[in-house]
C-alpha cells in the first residue's frame, strides 16, 4: 500500500520538475507565475501523500502554512504585475 503513494509522490516530482522547466523557459511572466503557483500547489500535495506515508500529521500542518504562504506570495506577484505596489 506504501508503494502505491510513494509512486504518486514520485509522479508529482517529475510534475515538479516539468513545471520547474515552464519557470526558466515561460515566454511571459505569467507562464512562469503559474508555474511557479502550480508547483506550490503539486509541493502541498506531497507533503499530504508524504503525512499519509508516515502516518505524522505534522506534515499537515507544515502544508497548510505552505499553502497559505504559497497564496499571500501568489496574491503578492499579481498584485506587482498589475503594477500596484
Amino acid at each position: 500500500m506504501i508503494d502505491v503513494w510513494l509512486l504518486a509522490s514520485l509522479v508529482f516530482v517529475i510534475l515538479i520538475l516539468l513545471a520547474i522547466a515552464r519557470v526558466v523557459a515561460g515566454p511571459t511572466l505569467a507562464d512562469r507565475v503559474v508555474a511557479l503557483d502550480t508547483i506550490n500547489t503539486l509541493m502541498v500535495a506531497v507533503m499530504i501523500i508524504l503525512s499519509v506515508v508516515y502516518s505524522e500529521a505534522i506534515y499537515v500542518d507544515i502544508a497548510i502554512v505552505y499553502a497559505l504562504l504559497s497564496f499571500v506570495a501568489t496574491l503578492y506577484i499579481a498584485r506587482y504585475m498589475e503594477g500596484g505596489i
